[in-house]
This record gives C-alpha cells, structure tokens and sequence, in this order.
C-alpha cells in the first residue's frame, strides 16, 4: 500500500467511517506531552494510531481498563554487541521489557571487522519487530594507542548516510583529536552536518570548559557524566543528558539530583553496555524508569524521559508519544510506578503477552551473512602463537604503576604499590595483595604485541578469565593468578575463534563461544544467559566476588578514552598525560 492509500485509510478510521483494526479501550493513557493522564480509545490502523476518543468500533477490541498505557520505550544509546547477541536474539530480550526501538552505535564491531561490520548489524535487523537505528561509529580505532582490526576514515561512512536506520555519527571519544582539529575527525563531522545528522559525545573526564569544544562542534548528547556537576555542565550548556544505567556503569542515582521539573525534558535513559543476564532479569531503559522512581522522580517524568525525550533529542517524529499519527507502539501496564508489563505492542502488533514473546512477529529466517567468515575476524589468523614465556613481566623495581577497579565503574584507580619479584626479578601475582597479571594480546594483523601490566580489585585466589571483548579494539584481554592458567584460558578462546573462559589448575571450568568478530554468539538468547550462568559458577570456583561482574570490568580495561590507568596491546595507559608509561613507578 502507497503512503496515499495508507493517509487515506488512517482518515477514514479517524473520522469514524471505518472501523479501525484494532481499538484498545479505557486504559488510562500517559500523556507525555502534558504529563498528564488522559482516557479514551485508542484507534490504530496500519501500524499508526488514528485517533484517541470514543472508537467503540474495531476489527479487535482490546479492554485495557483499570490499566495504564505508555509509549513503547526507547534507549538512546546501546551498543547491541555488549549483550553478546544478534540483533535478532537482542529483540527478543529487551520487547519483553517493554523497548520498541534503539539507538545503538555498533562501534565494536567496526573496530573488528570495519564497514564490513557495520553492514552486518544493519542486515540483521531489517524486518525485526524493533525499530533499530544506526549512529554511525565515529573512531575506529578510538585511538593510536591500540591495534584495531580496522581504520574507519569519512570516506568509508560516508554512503552509510544514505541508510532509512542511519541517524548520525556516534560518541566522538577521541577528545584530543577533536582539541587539536585533526582533519581526519573534522571531515566526519563536517559529513554528519552536511547531512543534517544527530552527533553524539563521550566527554570522559572533560571539564567544562573543554564542553565548549563538543558543543561548537555540533555534538549535542554525552553519556559519560558521572555525577550531578558534571551532569549540569552538560544540561547548562545545552546538551542532552544521558542517564546511563548498564552493567559496569551505574550512574543514574549519582546523576538524578540533577534532574529537575525545569531541565528534564532535556534527559534521557541509555544502557551503554549491558550483559545478557542483566537485560533479562533487570531489564533495560525499563530498568532505569523503576529505579528514578524508586529514588523519587515523578513517574510520568520517568516515562516521558524514556520515551518523547529520547525521540525529540533523535529526531524520530513519529515515536515516543501515544498521539494520532504516530506509531502505535504501546506497553500496557498492571502498575505505573512498578512498571509491570503485561503487553507490549509494535505498530499495533502485539509482540509480547503474559509473559510470553510472539514469534510469528518475527520474520522466518533472516539471510546468513558472511561476515563471521572474514579474515579480519577469524582470530585463529589474526593473532600470532603465543611464546611459552610470553606473560613473563620482567621488572626493574619492585615499586609499581597498579590498575585499580573501581568496582562497577568504567574509570579505574592509578594506584602506586609494592610487589614481589621472583629471582629473575620477574613480577610475582600476589592473591593475598590482590595482585593479578593483566594481559593484552593483538588478535587481528598478528603483530605480536602484548601488552602486560598488574591489575588489583578482581578479588579471585585462583585460576584465570579471559575475553575476546576487550573495549574497543577487542583484543584478547585475560587476568590470572598462575601463567599457566592463563595460557590454558587464551588458547581455548583461540580455539573458539572468540568467546570467554574461566580456567583452574590448567583445565576450563566453562566457556561461551563468540564467533561472530569474537564478540557475538551465534546461539539463542537463552543458551547464551544458561552459558553465562556457568561461567559465573566457574567464577565462584575460583573465588571471585559477586558484587561487580568481572568479565565486563575486564573488557573494559583496555579501553583508553576513559580515566585512569588501562592497558592495551602497546603497554600501560595512562588517560591523564594521554600517554603510555611504564609498569616501574
């Protein structure tokens, strides 16, 4: 049906000379432009609401009373590939929970696989029953100061603007490139401006003052505030403020005394990163809303920051409110302030029910891609065999530069500590100092880097973990007690061709397979969540603690856009002077 036909259709319902296809009846309806609560029907056809009034006549007629009814929800910013699945498995998680579109910056696939990457996410969602848009990843690499499988330059993003799901150009993380006018960087900018496109920000540890720079540039979103000043700097001079609520970083009852009745139209809920487990038992942007709630926000301001916010900040014209015209994406609730869902709806298919998904919503089969088959991601070519004496960490002092984690935090500690050295003064781990051996292998143009450093705050006695998700960049990142149990837990993840592992006393206690770039799976949402059960028994075996997830706080330990201490394939980072250094303090 033409877009004539489908108005003409919509006027006809709206005005009553036919009857809409579906009407759902007496719910009370959020109303997120007045922040009010409104009732009457709801009439949809095609996908799109006709009217709100009295529609007694429908094809189906759902009654809603004594129900609350809110606009499907929406992240602002995920990226996909940090629940370690397809876009296809990932829908189904998070529509259960009420989200009905994304916007999702599929950044570390690009940093694996390039444009190649890039094409794969926006593939694998086509004809989903969720609304996934693109912001294009706007540093590939991030930095200089690692080895990514590619280099991303304008030119290369460039026809991806030419994409219905492609809204822009994605966190600009690299600060001191954009400080210095690197042309490189000042060419996608200029593209994303040309083309009228949203820019997102990552102002990691940026003053205000420097704000100024993001700004003038036309970045108009950041979600790397941390607490309530840094949040206002951002709100002051007019960006949009992200809430971030993911697995590692935790910000939103740190960022929430910022939001007020005058300035939260201004705000908005993101997830960033977060783990199959927590999506499926938190949730998502879903998530967000009970705990602003829980903390004392009016619960229609919870809402319409997750819903007519996020679309207003994206340009998305046609989400975010329940209003004739728009898209019907709707969640029906038992409760408004304890965000029980009962029903979801995307575009008037009902999609979600008692608990239960539907699949028929879903397409058939979505076309293979050959992309999990590129040499770029086949890390069994990419990375050189390791040496037996490889992690050995030589050192001249026994004084040291120590990463420290912050538990459930993305920024580490510069902690400065004794260590032992064994009698080729080689650095000893020490589980009673909480002194582990970090490692950062190049896993994509086999250059043999690898970066060592010492790492304390995991808290485990014993055994090894490794990622093949090491942020962003994605090397192979592994913490250990004993070299041999981190050689054991490297090479079974090679064998994998990707994935995480738990290793002990040279065996692996459990595993999951990442094949697709080493960061997805290829297996259903559920198969993932029962392998990412036994990995994290495996992590009790070896003692680790139960209060931060460990694998996610690794996999961000090589990233060095964010404060303090980091390591990468290159050696030790530090985010300050912007600079290696060395292990000796």
């Amino acid at each position: 049906m033409n877009i004539k036909d489908q108005l003409s259709k919509r006027i006809e319902a709206a005005a009553k000379r036919t009857a809409a296809e579906l009407v759902i009846r007496n719910g009370n309806i959020v109303n997120v432009f007045t922040g009010s609560i409104m009732s009457g029907d709801i009439a949809i056809v095609d996908g799109r609401i006709a009217g709100i009034g009295e529609y007694r006549e429908g094809l189906t007629v759902i009654d809603a009373a004594g129900k609350w009814i809110i606009p499907g929800l929406i992240d602002g910013h995920v990226h996909i590939e940090s629940s370690m699945l397809t876009p296809r498995q990932f829908a189904k998680v998070v529509l259960q929970h009420g989200v009905t579109a994304v916007v999702t910056d599929p950044h570390e696939i690009a940093n694996v696989m390039g444009i190649e990457g890039i094409q794969y996410m926006l593939d694998q969602s086509e004809g989903l029953p969720l609304d996934i848009y693109v912001n294009l990843p706007s540093c590939v690499p991030s930095t200089p100061f690692e080895t990514s499988g590619a280099a991303l330059e304008a030119g290369d993003l460039r026809p991806f603007y030419r994409h219905p799901k492609v809204l822009g150009l994605a966190e600009v993380m690299d600060f001191p490139a954009l400080a210095a006018g690197s042309p490189g960087l000042i060419n996608k900018l200029a593209d994303a401006a040309e083309h009228q496109a949203h820019i997102d920000g990552h102002a990691a540890g940026i003053s205000r003052e420097q704000l100024n720079l993001y700004m003038a540039a036309g970045i108009r979103t950041d979600h790397e505030a941390i607490n309530a000043e840094e949040a206002r700097h951002r709100l002051e001079l007019g960006m949009y403020l992200m809430i971030r609520e993911g697995t590692v970083a935790k910000d939103l009852e740190a960022l929430l005394p910022a939001v007020t009745p005058q300035n939260s139209r201004r705000c908005l809920f993101v997830t960033d990163d977060k783990l199959i487990d927590d999506l499926l038992e938190e949730g998502s942007v879903d998530y967000s809303i009970r705990l602003a709630i829980s903390k004392g926000l009016d619960p229609i301001t919870a809402v319409q920051m997750a819903t007519l916010n996020a679309a207003e900040c994206f340009g998305l014209r046609h989400q975010g409110a329940i209003a004739p015209g728009y898209k019907a994406d709707l969640v029906i609730l038992d409760d408004l302030e304890s965000l029980s869902i009962l029903q979801v709806y995307k575009e008037g298919v009902c999609v979600f029910q008692d608990g239960q998904l539907n699949e028929t919503a879903f397409p058939k089969r979505i076309s293979p891609s050959s992309v999990s088959l590129s040499p770029a991601a086949n890390i069994r070519n990419g990375l050189l065999p390791l040496e037996k004496d490889a992690l050995h960490l030589p050192l001249q002092s026994d004084f040291c530069n120590v990463i420290g984690i912050i538990p459930n935090s993305l920024v580490t500690l510069h902690l400065q500590e004794q260590v032992k050295r064994d009698q080729k003064q080689r650095f000893v781990t020490s589980a009673e100092q909480d002194q582990l051996k970090l490692a950062v292998i190049e896993r994509h143009h086999r250059t043999g880097n690898t970066g060592l450093a010492i790492v304390k705050g995991f808290g485990f006695r014993r055994g090894a973990i490794v990622s093949s998700v090491a942020h962003d960049s994605h090397n192979i990142i592994c913490a250990g007690i004993s070299d041999e149990d981190m050689m054991t837990a490297i090479g079974h993840v090679v064998s994998m061709n990707g994935g995480l592992a738990v290793a002990l006393d040279g065996q692996v206690l459990a595993s999951l397979s990442l094949p697709i770039g080493g960061l997805l799976s290829e297996q259903s949402y559920n198969e993932v969540y029962m392998e990412m059960q036994s990995l994290y028994e495996a992590l009790r075996m070896i003692g680790a603690p139960d209060t931060f997830n460990p694998f996610l706080t690794l996999s961000f330990l090589a990233l060095p856009v964010i404060p303090e201490l980091k390591l990468t394939d290159k050696g030790l980072f530090q985010f300050a002077s912007n600079s290696h250094i060395p292990i000796e303090a």
